[in-house]
């Protein structure tokens, strides 16, 4: 077992017992009579709630190595009262790969996040979704990218739009990977409709997206070039990037910065 495994290993020991520890059986609906010797849930009563095997449970926390599922660790997560994040960092310390978080009702654009995109004026701000919808823009953006009112989607303004078209050259030379970038996106919540309907609709407009899109490359978002024409200025060439919001992990800010 190697130096990482086995620290991964006592971490999950470690987090499982401290979860364990700060319930009792009156909060989950267990009956308790006499004196417990140790604070918090029992092994077999956490077995119990999750329906799994006492064996089973105890192994997990012992951090041995047993084959987990992600329905199992949904249960035990249950009977432990995770929140989100202690269910996804449960899912790290098992070695799986976390579950998508549940982005649904997350809300509307903050006044904080509105006042960082503004504070970036006057050089160009775009706030999008994990769909690349665009969701807010300060007034620079407004007026390079042409927005107005609402609709927009960055992939598609990329394949569509004239004054991204208008630079043949630099265009077709970043198109494959914003395909790659989008795939990677969209791989992370496989089936989700709304990646779907984005992908459909522009395969029946753009014949490059359809084209580039069968190749199956996944990349990721990098800093790089961002260039078109504007109807009035001309040609417009940014340095951008793209960061996460940290409470709005389904949310990205892309930063353009004029060269």
């Amino acid at each position: 077992m190697s130096g990482g495994t086995e620290q991964r290993r006592a971490a999950l020991r470690d987090f499982l017992r401290s979860r364990r520890a700060r319930l009792t059986p009156d909060v989950v609906g267990i009956a308790s009579a006499g004196q417990r010797r140790t604070p918090g849930l029992r092994r077999e009563e956490v077995a119990q709630l999750a329906g799994v095997g006492v064996s089973w449970y105890t192994w997990l926390e012992q951090g041995r190595d047993i084959t987990v599922s992600a329905e199992v660790l949904d249960a035990v997560a249950a009977a432990l009262r995770l929140n989100p994040a202690e269910r996804a960092h449960l899912y790290l310390l098992a070695g799986l790969n976390p579950p998508a978080p549940n982005l649904l009702g997350a809300g509307e654009v903050t006044d904080e996040v509105r006042r960082m995109l503004d504070a970036w004026s006057p050089r160009p701000a775009v706030l999008r979704d994990r769909y690349w919808n665009v969701l807010g823009y300060n007034d620079s953006a407004r007026e390079v990218f042409g927005f107005g009112g609402a609709g927009h989607n960055c992939l598609v303004t990329f394949f569509t739009d004239p004054r991204y078209r208008a630079m043949p050259v630099v265009w077709a030379e970043a198109a494959a990977g914003v395909v790659a970038a989008y795939r990677a996106d969209a791989a992370q919540a496989p089936g989700d409709p709304e990646f779907r309907r984005v992908v459909d609709d522009l395969v029946a407009s753009s014949p490059e997206f359809a084209e580039l899109w069968q190749h199956h490359d996944v990349g990721t978002p990098v800093q790089a070039v961002n260039a078109l024409r504007h109807p009035e200025f001309g040609e417009l060439f940014f340095d951008t990037t793209t960061l996460i919001v940290a409470d709005h992990p389904e949310w990205s800010v892309v930063l353009y910065n004029p060269r």
